[in-house]
């Protein structure tokens, strides 16, 4: 066969990229922005905001009638602290739809090798929907918390009673920031695991569940051993950041002399999700 001699090159108009390269940090960043969407189910159908939006309805009702109540009696102080543990049930279910939702549907769509292709990191992906998840479990418990500061702020007698006010809510504004990180690495590290999200959801509701009855058990056996029953938190993510909280933004007798026992054991517990995390998808999608 000979080759063609006369063959011509056609210009269809293809030009190259000219513009600003934005770079591993923007990707970061929109994938951060992006997952904080998901998690609310924004910029998607209205399947996808039913439940986080009946979530916040409901926290946000609580609200409405502690302010209630706090008006009725007069100078009862907003349970800023206490809100988070209140809610715990609801943080669980929030994070087993929520985490799932953000992970399992690419590990099953086999989407992951296209965002390794860029400049995103095997690191990044996951860090950002860790940061994604716990930025939105958070946003869930302040913004109640918001409205019982604002309910107390415009109840109480004098301006310079809104000041000690304020650092309650900074407190607990804190508080749920232990909650957030505790429950929302837990969830992220299982839900990357399953690539099904009722799956995932049944498995981060059962991880959080499972060590409460251990965690009676070790309070009923500690009649005879006092340590063993200010320990006995440390068992379950649901009473660890309980604990935690408790001992960084208030005085919680109930774990005695052993809060920095609870606060090292909190940040040893969200550091080793993360790293599983990273390690798992240093695996996948290879």
């Amino acid at each position: 066969m000979s080759a063609d001699v006369n063959g011509v090159i056609h210009d269809i108009g293809y030009q190259r990229y000219t513009g600003t390269r934005l770079g591993r940090p923007y990707v970061v960043r929109s994938l951060y922005g992006e997952s904080l969407r998901a998690a609310f189910g924004l910029g998607r159908g209205a399947k996808a905001k039913i439940f986080p939006w009946i979530v916040i309805g409901i926290m946000m009702l609580v609200a409405v009638v502690i302010v209630a109540i706090a008006a009725q009696t007069g100078g009862m102080e907003m349970p800023y602290l206490d809100f988070p543990q209140s809610m715990s049930l609801l943080i669980v279910l929030f994070g087993a739809v929520v985490g799932p939702e953000l992970v399992s549907r690419d590990l099953r769509s086999g989407v992951l090798a296209l965002y390794f292709s860029r400049p995103l990191t095997r690191a990044d992906y996951p860090l950002a929907k860790l940061a994604a998840l716990v930025t939105a479990l958070w946003l869930i418990l302040a913004g109640p918390q918001l409205l019982m500061f604002l309910g107390a702020a415009f109840s109480v007698d004098t301006f310079g009673d809104v000041w000690p006010e304020l650092g309650r809510f900074a407190k607990g504004l804190g508080g749920s920031a232990v909650y957030a990180l505790i429950y929302g690495s837990l969830s992220l590290l299982v839900a990357s695991l399953a690539g099904r999200r009722a799956i995932a959801a049944a498995i981060i509701v059962a991880a959080f569940l499972i060590t409460t009855p251990i965690f009676g058990v070790l309070v009923e056996l500690a009649s005879e051993d006092e340590p063993m029953g200010q320990l006995a938190g440390l068992v379950s993510p649901l009473t660890l950041a309980m604990g935690t909280a408790g001992w960084l933004f208030d005085t919680f007798e109930e774990i005695g002399p052993y809060g920095p026992v609870y606060a090292l054991t909190a940040l040893g517990f969200v550091l080793a999700c993360a790293g599983l995390l990273l390690l798992r998808y240093r695996r996948v999608a290879r």
